[in-house]
């Protein structure tokens, strides 16, 4: 693909969905700045029109990351319905759902050590996906007695921290080829043990 230099009809996406497919296949920390104006059919030169360097590139796909996981999130947890226990245990899904789908996306959010104070936008997308998982958390909890009832971002901090072990150790790459189980089986029967533990879900028979 020839260069372009500074004219490109939408270099700022390109470059994005560039650095996107070699987060996909190198990792975060396995190209270079060059790397992604090449593969965007630009001049190195052209990219800092609109990115500090590659921190920032790789920031503004995790930022994008983050809105769409959010959206996700959110389509997943459909305002709590039908039941608190059904939607919370949907945004669990969605959580694999999305590293399947979003892998380039996924590893610049949890991957790159990029910090999520980086910059506002990036922190408010990872804010409003984080609020998702609370505010579902908040809802489900609200059937505990408020004696033994955890806080809400405890409650919702476990949830993610279990559906994120499921994605790295069994999900993405080769491990995920060696699962003794499906995935979602995996975190159904966690989330399940975990809520059972908080009187939430009735014992087994």
């Amino acid at each position: 693909m020839p260069k372009q230099g500074y004219h490109h009809g939408d270099l700022r996406r390109a470059l994005v969905d560039a650095a996107l497919m070699l987060i996909e296949k190198q990792g975060p920390q396995g190209f270079t700045l060059s790397d992604a104006a090449k593969s965007a059919g630009v001049t190195p030169a052209a990219v800092y029109r609109h990115f500090a360097g590659r921190d920032d590139l790789i920031a503004e796909c995790a930022r994008q990351g983050f809105e769409i996981f959010a959206d996700l999130m959110d389509h997943a947890y459909n305002g709590g319905k039908p039941s608190a226990l059904s939607a919370f245990e949907a945004t669990g899904r969605a959580y694999l759902a999305f590293a399947r789908k979003f892998p380039g996306h996924y590893m610049a959010m949890f991957e790159s050590g990029i910090s999520l104070n980086t910059n506002p936008d990036l922190a408010r997308a990872s804010e409003r996906a984080r609020s998702v998982f609370a505010r579902a958390a908040e809802k489900l909890s609200q059937h505990i007695p408020e004696g033994k009832r955890p806080p809400a971002a405890m409650f919702s901090a476990h949830i993610w921290a279990m559906s994120h072990g499921v994605v790295e150790l069994f999900t993405r790459g080769k491990p995920g080829a060696r699962a003794p189980f499906p995935p979602e089986e995996l975190l159904e029967a966690g989330i399940g043990i975990y809520l059972r533990g908080l009187g939430l879900v009735p014992p087994d028979e």
